[in-house]
């Protein structure tokens, strides 16, 4: 089983920044695509960027030159950089990855972090 920790979320003024981190533990073969999700009070959990192994990333459209996210994978830790923070992205802000659990099994496991908050008041 994997487990998901994250780190760094916090109050900032807009126009701040804020890095979180989410490192991956426990028993896994390798870890795929990690991403970080948000999602705002009455409004559904919706993508904020994701990278692959190989470093392709894909960014929602809002935080597309604001936002950067990385991984190490000697860590197994992603990062989101969060620059020139808006109100807006005030979230819950939620780390995933896809993970295998050994080299014989092909299939793909998801996990959640317990999530981390985001406040950026104006």
């Amino acid at each position: 089983q994997v487990q998901l920790v994250e780190s760094g979320g916090g109050l900032v003024q807009a126009g701040g920044s804020l890095r979180l981190s989410c490192a991956a533990s426990g028993r896994f073969f390798s870890l795929g695509v990690m991403g970080w999700y948000r999602q705002a009070p009455g409004k559904q959990r919706e993508l904020v960027a994701t990278i692959t192994r190989g470093d392709n990333t894909v960014y929602a459209d809002s935080v597309k030159d604001r936002f950067t996210i990385s991984r190490d994978n000697a860590k197994n830790t992603v990062y989101l950089q969060m620059n020139s923070l808006k109100p807006e992205d005030t979230a819950v802000y939620y780390c995933n990855t896809l993970w295998r659990s050994s080299s014989i099994l092909i299939n793909w496991n998801d996990v959640w972090g317990q999530g981390t908050q985001v406040t950026v008041s104006s």
